[in-house]
């Protein structure tokens, strides 16, 4: 997209009526959205939002595409520290972290990279980490019918630490798990001998 088609397309997301709200916040604020560093801003943040809840408009099947692939293994596939971001739907500020999925095939293997895409998908929406959870894991059972299937999710919520609570150092653990995992304690306990050191990584 050239400079031209970049400008239009501000100009757009200014006119749009989540720009026109914006903008009515900006005054119900006490600003002025007319000064030069807010003169684009609802376009900016009607931007913003579309990527942040993109996931609207994708599924889990839709970003695997193809790469579903047949297999014999049936040994644990951990996929772990994938970075995700997503907006807590009370405050719509951001909470951010990471979830580890694993899970056990029964005939089909996902292409790796798809897990992360699926994790967008769910993210990339407004949300509550306990849901999120839920949403990526049996997202994974639709597709894969696996043996079984485990999402953990750790995150830092910025509704506790700007506002609220103001607890810094607080995060969330959610784990949602399915199948061997949630049904074979020797499952699960090797799934958390895989994640050893879970909640003791810090911040970064």
């Amino acid at each position: 997209m050239n400079s031209t088609d970049k400008a239009a397309e501000r100009t757009a997301d200014n006119h749009s009526a989540i720009g026109k709200n914006m903008r009515k916040i900006l005054k119900e604020l006490g600003e002025d959205p007319s000064r030069e560093g807010l003169r684009d801003t609802p376009g900016r943040y009607t931007s913003a939002m579309r990527f942040l809840t993109s996931g609207y408009k994708k599924t889990g099947r839709s970003v695997v595409g193809n790469a579903l692939f047949t297999a014999d293994s049936s040994d644990i596939v951990v996929i772990r520290d994938i970075e995700l971001f997503s907006l807590c739907e009370h405050h719509l500020l951001p909470f951010y972290g990471k979830a580890h999925v694993a899970y056990i095939p029964s005939k089909k293997i996902i292409g790796l990279s798809k897990v992360p895409r699926i994790v967008d998908v769910f993210a990339r929406r407004l949300q509550v980490q306990e849901r999120l959870t839920a949403q990526i894991a049996e997202e994974l059972k639709k597709i894969l019918n696996p043996s079984g299937v485990a999402v953990i999710i750790e995150a830092f919520h910025l509704c506790m630490m700007m506002r609220g609570v103001e607890k810094q150092q607080s995060y969330t653990i959610t784990s949602a798990m399915h199948g061997d995992f949630r049904d074979d304690p020797v499952c699960r306990q090797e799934l958390m001998h895989l994640l050893g050191g879970l909640g003791n990584k810090g911040r970064h």
